[in-house]
């Protein structure tokens, strides 16, 4: 049971810092400063950015820790590895969409109104997520 405990302390490590690098991205991508505009300013947009990001990030990390087939390192490896390339995939979708986008896609996505473009970043998001957990082997 200690090894089982040790190892799920390991995957929520890798877990968790997939996710911050996430945020640490999403907080690039975005003008100000996302913590003060979710938490303080309380924008939905912004929130839904990162939410979504957040959500394609732990799919992806689900399905490596699932496929792992009890070989711990490979599976931590592995949780990283395809981690780090949701991100990159997440990160290249969120610029090819702003280049699509008339104007800054990230001045739209931190405008205090809801504006349908974060829909679209959602939608790219949890796809590409999704996308990375499927080609998981």
């Amino acid at each position: 049971m200690l090894t089982d405990l040790l190892a799920t302390l390991a995957y929520s490590g890798v877990g968790i810092a997939l996710m911050a690098v996430g945020y640490v991205l999403v907080d690039i991508a975005t003008p100000g400063k996302l913590r003060e505009l979710i938490w303080v300013d309380r924008n939905r947009n912004a929130a839904l950015l990162l939410s979504s990001g957040l959500v394609g990030i732990g799919m992806i990390v689900v399905v490596a820790i699932v496929n792992s087939n009890d070989d711990f390192a490979k599976g931590i490896v592995d949780t990283g590895v395809y981690g780090l390339l949701g991100l990159v995939v997440m990160a290249v979708s969120f610029v090819l969409l702003d280049l699509a986008t008339p104007g800054k896609l990230g001045d739209l996505l931190c405008d205090p109104d809801p504006h349908p473009a974060v829909w679209v970043s959602v939608a790219a998001h949890l796809t590409s997520g999704a996308i990375i957990a499927a080609a998981i082997s």
